[in-house]
């Protein structure tokens, strides 16, 4: 094959890879009713007149199942901290003791459960159709080089199978997450 086809395909897998990491990380932040420091993994807190992510402003941890402990490295930062919790609409009520945010995760409903799946298959359709949309760039790509129509078959034949290939995985993760939801 051609330098330049091998690189299209390289770099189009890369795309696809990229496409599969950012829709675990999003999946992250879909709560599975048990608590985690993940959970606050998209809450940013005013530092000083910067947004900030939590985790660089304190220590975040679980003591148990149902409980997420914010413990700030300054004591002054407490109330920023609880207004980024409520600004990223986590559905979450902080509480302070002083010294600490403590976020008590409640279980989730059936109806809550439903929404949460919902969003997965959100996230994951969006993650295929960034696959898809890398397989058509890679596809255009292949048809401006100046090769043979065999070696552009092969091309087209093997973004294919990246194609489905990723699709495959996406659609497990789903799945994978879906029943981390569903499960009481």
């Amino acid at each position: 094959m051609s330098e330049e086809l091998d690189f299209i395909i390289d770099s189009t897998e890369e795309n696809m890879q990229n496409a599969i990491r950012h829709l675990e990380k999003q999946l992250l932040n879909i709560r599975a009713g048990k608590a985690s420091p993940a959970m606050l993994g998209s809450v940013m807190v005013d530092y000083y007149g910067s947004m900030t992510p939590l985790n660089q402003v304190a220590n975040v941890n679980t003591p148990d199942a149902r409980t997420i402990s914010i413990q700030p490295f300054e004591r002054g930062m407490i109330p920023n901290i609880e207004k980024g919790i409520l600004v990223a609409n986590l559905g979450f009520n902080p509480m302070n003791n002083g010294e600490s945010v403590i976020i008590s995760v409640p279980p989730l409903t059936e109806e809550r459960r439903k929404d949460l799946a919902k969003q997965a298959k959100v996230e994951a359709e969006e993650a295929k159709i960034g696959i898809r949309n890398d397989r058509k760039a890679a596809n255009n790509e292949i048809k401006k080089l100046e090769i043979s129509e065999d070696l552009a078959k092969i091309g087209e034949d093997t973004i294919q199978e990246l194609t489905d290939k990723h699709v495959r995985k996406v659609d497990s993760i789903y799945e994978n997450k879906e029943r981390e939801i569903m499960t009481v």
